[in-house]
């Protein structure tokens, strides 16, 4: 994924992006194909000679022809042959391809018969051949060419093994932030794993050249700005970041958007795993206060931390806290010669107090109740017990 600044999005927005240059120029490529097949048809139906071509059906082809096109760019649009993903195209687009040909020859073999003139039985068949040939092949080479290029380095297989357990919890309708290689991933594995019955509804990416597109025949609805709207649009339940490569910036801020949302969110394994396979729907988890740093965890030597506690008078201020708390714990289990809870709400101080008894009968507990505001109180407290 590209992540741009909002402001260098919205700018974007206005702009004719890439892949809609590409939807016209093949747009164009159908209009000649369209034409290039039941021409070339009628051609060699009658010894590839044009003045052996019988005059009403010369009449018939060059009056409907023209209509048939704007028919068939007309349906073709409606499915997604001119905004689709085509690197990442499959089972998917390639039905669409062949519905969209077969409703547009049936139209055409019923219209031109209808209205115009009857062709003879090989100028149906060949032409609607010729056509699905030609206009589904332009498709598809791009995507083979991709993926012979990127044979050795492309996004790692989806397994479609029962997974883990894990599989079982997925429910509801689903949201996936990334809609590179990894993302494509995920929703894939998401559609084999026979135990899931979660639902892809959209994908959320920041690549404004991919926004209107889509893969799998989910549809790229728009950038991080976009993912409350979504999530309450298509009534989101789960929220998946594959979004692998984002800078730690990048994750955090994506994250904080995807946590207002109130749905749950998980997101997938680093680059390094999916580099070497390892990433599997199994291997999503949930969001973790280090996703949320904006900064790579700092790493401390714990044990030369809990050596220096052993022994020691260790006082924690607001020690009823969620913070506070989790701390006494750590130095709870560490041997001091005397631990402090000191904290101005009595209830959150007792509670923690009570934890501690339970879990370490011999530790030297002292609970406290006063402000760090009080200078007094404090005094007291270093005075007496010299932390």
């Amino acid at each position: 994924m590209a992540f741009k600044k909002n402001n260098q999005n919205n700018k974007r927005r206005a702009l004719l992006e890439h892949w809609q240059i590409i939807g016209i120029a093949i747009a164009l490529f159908d209009a000649l194909a369209v034409f290039a097949s039941y021409f070339g048809v009628l051609w060699l139906r009658f010894d590839a000679q044009y003045s052996r071509i019988d005059v009403p059906y010369l009449q018939a082809f060059y009056q409907f022809i023209p209509f048939y096109i704007v028919g068939v760019i007309i349906i073709f649009y409606f499915f997604h042959l001119y905004n689709a993903v085509w690197k990442y195209a499959s089972y998917t687009e390639a039905v669409w391809c062949i519905l969209a040909n077969l409703i547009t020859s049936t139209l055409h073999a019923v219209f031109i018969t209808l209205f115009f003139h009857r062709m003879p039985l090989s100028y149906y068949l060949g032409g609607a051949m010729l056509q699905m040939v030609l206009v589904t092949g332009i498709r598809f080479i791009y995507r083979i060419y991709v993926m012979m290029r990127d044979h050795f380095v492309a996004a790692p297989p989806v397994s479609s093994k029962d997974t883990s357990a894990k599989d079982n919890e997925i429910r509801g309708n689903v949201m996936i932030v990334g809609a590179g290689g990894a993302g494509r991933s995920l929703n894939r594995e998401l559609d084999l794993s026979k135990h899931s019955a979660a639902i892809v509804k959209c994908f959320i990416d920041d690549d404004p050249n991919q926004w209107g597109r889509y893969i799998d025949g989910i549809k790229i609805v728009g950038g991080r700005e976009d993912i409350l709207n979504a999530v309450q649009e298509y009534k989101i339940d789960h929220i998946y970041v594959a979004i692998p490569s984002a800078t730690n910036e990048q994750r955090r801020d994506i994250l904080n958007i995807c946590n207002e949302t109130g749905v749950d969110v998980k997101v997938l394994p680093s680059i390094i795993q999916l580099a070497n396979g390892e990433a599997t729907l199994a291997q999503l988890k949930d969001v973790a206060v280090e996703d949320l740093l904006g900064r790579d965890v700092i790493k401390v030597n714990n044990q030369e931390i809990f050596d220096r506690i052993a022994g020691k008078v260790i006082l924690v201020t607001g020690g009823g806290g969620s913070i506070g708390s989790e701390l006494c714990r750590q130095i709870a289990a560490h041997s001091p010669s005397v631990l402090i809870i000191f904290d101005v709400y009595e209830n959150n101080a007792y509670d923690i107090q009570l934890e501690l008894k339970r879990k370490y009968p011999n530790l030297n507990l002292v609970t406290l109740i006063g402000s760090v505001r009080d200078s007094r109180r404090l005094e007291s407290v270093f005075s007496k017990y010299r932390p």
